[in-house]
C-alpha cells in the first residue's frame, strides 16, 4: 500500500508538472523578437507600460520602447525629426488623420475615450468649496493658481481651451456666466502651462498650482480629486458632437507657421502602425493585444478610460 501511494504521488507530480509546462508554452510566443518603439500620448504613460508588461510576458523575446509626449509633439518626432517608431498613439485620433495620414500612415484605429475635468488635492485652496456652480468663479481668483496644458503641443492643452468656450457658452445660456470667461481663465498663470498633461502633476503634488485641466483618467490613476463637468461641457459624449462642433481654437501645425483648427469633439483616442515601422509584426502583435478583452482593453478600463473600437481608416 505505501508503495502505490508512493507511486500515485510520482504520477500526480508528473502531470502536474507536464500540465504547467504546457500551459507556459500556450501563453508565451517566442516568434516576435526585437525591439518595439511606441510614441504614445503622456496620459497613457500608466495604462501603457502595465499593457507593454503583459505583452512581453506573452512575448520575452520583444523589447517595447514607450515613449510619452503630448500626441502633437509624438507626431512631429516622426514628420519633423524623422525618427523610428513602430507605433504612435494619440490623446486624439484626428491627430493622426491630420499629421501622418496618408505619408507615414494607412490606419487609424479608435480605441479609448476619455473626459475633461478639473483636478486638485485636499491642499489646493477653496477645495472644501469648490463645485459644479461656482468652479469658474474660483478659478478667476487672484489667490488661485491654475495650470493647464500646451495647446500647441498637446490634445488636453486646447481641450482645455475648447471646455473653457463650451463652459462660456454654457454659463451665457443660463445667464450666469460673464462674457470673456474662457479669455479670462486662459489669460491666468500661463508660466505654468506645460508641454504635456502629466507634467502638470508635479506641479500640483508640490502645491505650486491649485488646480489643473486634465483627463479624468489621469486623476483616477493617480488617486487625485478631480471636478466631475457637466457633460455639455466635458467633451465626453460623443452624442453631443454637433453642440461640441461649435466652439474651435487654432494650433500650430507639422510645419512652421502652419495652422490646424481644431473643432470641439467627444475625445476618443487613436492608435496606428507607421507604414515604415522597422519592428511590424510585433507592432501588428501589440495592436491585437492592446484591442484584446482580457488585455488592453480589461487595463483601460480600471484605469479610468472607457475602450472603444473602430476600425478607422
Amino acid at each position: 500500500m505505501k508503495r502505490v501511494f508512493i507511486v500515485s504521488l510520482l504520477v500526480i507530480f508528473v502531470v502536474m508538472n507536464s500540465s504547467c509546462g504546457r500551459k507556459k508554452t500556450a501563453v508565451t510566443d517566442s516568434t516576435l523578437s526585437g525591439n518595439l518603439i511606441i510614441f504614445h500620448a503622456g496620459s497613457l504613460s500608466m495604462p501603457f507600460k502595465e499593457i507593454a508588461d503583459s505583452f512581453m510576458q506573452i512575448h520575452p523575446n520583444v523589447k517595447v520602447l514607450c515613449e510619452a509626449s503630448g500626441s502633437i509633439d509624438a507626431a512631429r518626432k516622426i514628420t519633423e525629426l524623422k525618427r523610428d517608431c513602430d507605433i504612435m498613439a494619440s490623446a486624439d485620433y484626428s491627430i493622426i488623420d491630420k499629421l501622418l495620414v496618408p505619408q507615414y500612415a494607412s490606419r487609424n484605429i479608435q480605441f479609448a475615450s476619455n473626459e475633461m475635468a478639473i483636478v486638485y488635492t485636499e491642499r489646493s485652496a477653496y477645495a472644501d468649496k469648490i463645485d459644479t456652480n461656482n468652479w469658474a468663479g474660483i478659478l478667476l481668483r487672484d489667490d488661485v493658481i491654475i495650470g493647464r496644458a500646451d495647446p500647441d503641443a498637446d490634445p488636453c492643452g486646447y481641450r482645455s481651451v475648447l471646455t473653457l468656450k463650451l463652459a462660456e457658452k454654457n454659463f451665457a445660456a443660463k445667464g450666469t456666466g460673464s462674457i470673456g470667461l474662457a479669455e479670462k481663465i486662459m489669460a491666468k498663470d500661463n508660466r505654468f502651462m506645460r508641454p504635456k498633461e502629466v507634467d502638470l502633476l508635479a506641479l500640483l503634488d508640490t502645491r505650486t498650482v491649485d488646480y489643473i485641466f486634465l483627463y479624468r483618467s489621469v486623476a483616477v490613476q493617480h488617486n487625485l480629486k478631480y471636478l466631475t463637468l457637466p457633460r455639455s461641457i466635458n467633451l465626453g459624449d460623443p452624442t453631443l458632437n454637433p453642440y461640441y462642433a461649435e466652439v474651435q481654437t487654432d494650433v500650430r501645425g507639422s510645419k512652421p507657421g502652419e495652422k490646424l483648427t481644431m473643432k470641439g469633439e467627444a475625445m476618443v483616442y487613436g492608435v496606428t502602425v507607421l507604414d515604415k515601422a522597422p519592428n511590424r509584426a510585433a507592432a501588428e502583435a501589440f495592436i491585437e493585444y492592446l484591442l484584446s478583452e482580457e488585455g488592453g482593453r480589461k487595463i483601460l478600463k480600471a484605469m479610468g478610460q472607457e475602450p472603444v473600437y473602430s476600425s478607422g481608416i
